[in-house]
């Protein structure tokens, strides 16, 4: 119990803390990583259709190199989510960031579809690792009034990675046979990021005071207080045995995923789950294979390119009008709102042809599309309590990968057998399935904070279960 009310009253301190130096360069180092761990993730969409020119690889080839590398990512998301629960948010990270850093030179020195195969699914371990990781992270240390705000930040940079793919595939692929070797290559300038990480982002006290390291979080806080510009005032509360003399005995369960199906835990996990399997389904076919089916249409490859270069320039426009939204109103509801407006967009962008109305329909669904990115990410963490928060949202972004793995084969089967606008049908009915998922299940985390969350998420179950 002592354990329980030294970690709230840390949470406390924390969510009281205004928004300094230390946020920032939290933010910018998780941020920086994540922008290019987006680049190497959706280069492919931008090098695939000269790949198919230079290895004469089928469509059903892209599709594989497409599909294998989810099954990384699957792995990435449930493996660091238990290791960052049972090990460390910081030791984890860093782990995930030099495997993608070393899979990235991989890609860069591959030879035919069967090497490329092995290096990005490896680099999508990495890459997803780290990335689940730092929404937890981010979500720990920031305040509960601006959680949002600064999640959406990171997603606002870390989705810059989109769009330097595309205008690097742009100018780089048709140029050269190897133009496609140096836009994998970008994704290496993320060991300068992976640095930053290494110096600028502490554990998480949060993490360290579940596991009764109640002193070493504490230190943490004053240190962060400090930077604050705040005299650390301490908790107020006797310190738990555990901190002077830890024993074999006292030592915290490790988590299980099997707690992910009992109690509160079961309803929320079930709903982040669908939200992020159909929302990451929706985004990903759209960015991946955009690019390749508007080449089927008739257009050129260096027209191709084109448009596809400048619909990937929205995606940071999207994360920075969300960042006025996304702290003010129930989060459940604008995503439902922004699910609606998705698949309108979607559909109408499967009716259009001509360039221009190509690009000013594929922009607007690219803009939606990221708007939601950081409504799913900070949600996804907030709903479950510190213990399993990383195991929680880890293994639903996992799962949705799974899911993803067959994406590929599926819009190509739905592209060969009923043709270009029913693979838009298909994203826009996925599109409204997570918002729709949200408002009707979900419950309140908005400018709450995440001991008082969790607190809440219990009683809305146990009100759901007996109504």
């Amino acid at each position: 119990m002592a354990v329980t009310l030294q970690s709230a009253a840390l949470g406390t301190r924390l969510d009281r803390l205004p928004l300094r130096p230390f946020h920032r360069r939290l933010v910018v180092a998780l941020a920086g990583m994540i922008l290019f761990e987006w680049v190497e993730t959706y280069a492919f969409a931008f090098v695939a259709p000269a790949l198919r020119e230079q290895w004469g690889m089928p469509l059903s080839t892209v599709a594989l190199v497409a599909g294998v590398g989810q099954l990384g990512a699957f792995a990435g998301g449930l493996l660091s989510g238990y290791l960052a629960d049972r090990l460390g948010r910081r030791r984890t990270m860093l782990a995930c960031v030099t495997l993608y850093c070393c899979s990235t030179v991989g890609c860069v020195l591959v030879q035919n579809p069967w090497q490329l195969i092995a290096a990005r699914t490896t680099a999508h371990l990495g890459a997803q690792g780290m990335a689940v990781v730092a929404i937890v992270v981010l979500t720990e240390f920031v305040p509960a009034a601006a959680r949002g705000r600064l999640q959406t930040y990171k997603v606002a940079v870390g989705s810059l990675g989109i769009p330097i793919a595309a205008w690097a595939g742009y100018f780089l692929v048709p140029q050269w046979t190897w133009g496609w070797r140096v836009v994998f290559g970008l994704g290496l300038f993320g060991v300068i990021f992976a640095w930053l990480i290494h110096r600028w982002v502490p554990e998480s006290p949060r993490w360290l005071a579940s596991q009764g390291r109640i002193s070493e979080a504490e230190d943490i806080v004053s240190q962060i207080e400090l930077q604050c510009g705040i005299q650390p005032s301490g908790n107020g509360l006797p310190a738990p045995a555990t901190t002077t003399a830890p024993g074999p005995t006292e030592t915290p369960d490790r988590p299980r995923i099997s707690e992910l199906w009992t109690g509160a835990n079961r309803r929320n996990f079930l709903i982040v789950t669908t939200m992020w399997v159909t929302g990451l389904l929706a985004y990903s076919a759209y960015n991946t294979w955009t690019p390749t089916l508007l080449a089927e249409t008739g257009l050129n490859l260096d027209d191709t390119l084109l448009l596809s270069a400048a619909l990937a320039t929205a995606a940071p426009l999207g994360a920075l009008v969300a960042v006025p939204l996304i702290d003010r109103w129930d989060r459940r509801r604008t995503q439902l709102a922004l699910g609606a407006l998705s698949a309108a967009a979607l559909l109408l962008f499967s009716l259009v042809r001509a360039p221009a109305a190509v690009l000013v329909m594929g922009c607007l669904v690219s803009l939606l599309f990221q708007m939601a990115v950081p409504f799913l990410q900070v949600y996804s963490a907030e709903i479950f309590p510190t213990r399993i928060r990383a195991l929680g949202s880890g293994t639903a972004n996992a799962l949705s990968r799974i899911f993803n793995f067959a994406a590929p084969m599926l819009v190509a089967a739905v592209y060969a057998g009923a043709g270009y606008t029913a693979v838009f049908v298909l994203l826009a009915a996925l599109s409204a399935t997570g918002g729709l998922i949200a408002a009707r299940f979900g419950p309140r985390t908005t400018g709450v904070s995440l001991d008082a969350a969790t607190a809440a998420n219990d009683q809305h179950s146990k009100e759901a279960a007996t109504s």
